[in-house]
């Protein structure tokens, strides 16, 4: 009898074991959020649940997903694995959180931190963050504690603030009465950045000045020149595992001599919602569709971790993330 029971007992926790292990694979799946990038969405500490089925669970190791239950759709939050990453496998590198902002096809750009699809002007993130210069007699760091504004300080030996904020959060700060004035930080057009994708003084892009570009989608075919490949040659060689040997204005991919190229799969362009401190399609580019792990659906628990304490965020329990 004891052993029947314990054959019992034994045949139940592998199925229990077997179906954790399924669900993690293809269903659901828990992250924490280790850095502030998407802040005020997501704040370091979170645990949030991630829905692997409505993209297509990506079956591990492998180049094959499930069917997707839904399409991505603009302003969704999405994980990912790090495209840039240098490892051989996919599933090997490290996951990203960011917002989609960009679909295959769309055209893109960023004008003084406005972003435009398609000629429209998209809104904001209720919760998107930028950096503000804070021109203040006496800001004490309880105010800023009191509006949960955690990234930037004081520049020494000024009265000159560097914050990061919402855009709520700063119109309170302008009528507290240390407040002398509040400037955004902009940098202008055409402010070439080398560090911004793609890294060429003929796209003179910066954090807050981006594109015009076309975010490449599947079956398009697009010119190549001396400029364009560029945008692309990180697709070619990388993403679609093409050989591609650049030679002037000409081009060989695959043995073959050509000057145009047509996409194998789609991309996205995806922003983080704290807009100045976030590394993101504007530094690396953009976001290979085998490469998304899932959407994001809901903040599970939160904990504010800091040297003083660690503080439980109720208020953020079961919070929809959007």
């Amino acid at each position: 009898m004891k052993v029947k029971l314990l054959k019992e007992w034994f045949k139940a926790i592998i199925i229990a074991f077997i179906t954790v292990i399924v669900i993690r694979i293809f269903v659901f799946e828990v992250f924490t959020i280790p850095t502030s990038s998407m802040e005020k969405t997501l704040l370091p500490g979170d645990l949030i649940l991630v829905n692997k089925l409505s993209y297509g669970a990506k079956i591990p190791y492998t180049k094959f997903k499930l069917p997707a239950l839904s399409t991505i759709n603009r302003n969704d939050v999405i994980v990912f694995f790090y495209p840039l990453e240098n490892k051989e496998l996919i599933d090997d590198k490290s996951y990203y959180i960011k917002r989609c902002v960009g679909l295959p096809g769309d055209t893109l750009e960023l004008i003084n931190k406005t972003l435009f699809i398609n000629n429209e002007e998209q809104q904001l993130p209720y919760s998107a963050q930028f950096n503000y210069q804070v021109l203040s007699k006496d800001l004490h760091q309880d105010t800023l504690l009191k509006y949960n504004i955690t990234e930037g300080g004081k520049v020494e030996h000024t009265q000159l603030w560097q914050l990061t904020m919402t855009d709520s959060i700063k119109k309170i700060i302008e009528q507290i009465p240390q407040t002398l004035s509040i400037k955004s930080l902009n940098i202008p057009p055409n402010a070439f950045a080398d560090y911004i994708f793609p890294y060429h003084p003929f796209y003179p892009w910066n954090i807050d000045n981006f594109g015009e570009v076309v975010i490449p989608k599947k079956d398009v075919t697009v010119k190549l020149d001396s400029n364009s490949i560029h945008l692309y040659q990180q697709i070619i060689e990388v993403y679609e595992e093409n050989e591609l040997i650049t030679l002037e204005n000409k081009f060989i991919i695959n043995g073959d001599t050509t000057n145009e190229y047509t996409f194998k799969m789609d991309y996205y362009f995806v922003m983080g919602d704290n807009r100045h401190n976030s590394s993101d399609s504007r530094f690396w580019g953009f976001l290979p569709e085998n490469h998304v792990v899932g959407k994001a659906k809901t903040i599970l628990f939160s904990m504010e971790k800091s040297e003083a304490t660690n503080k439980i965020r109720w208020e953020r329990f079961f919070e929809s993330i959007k």
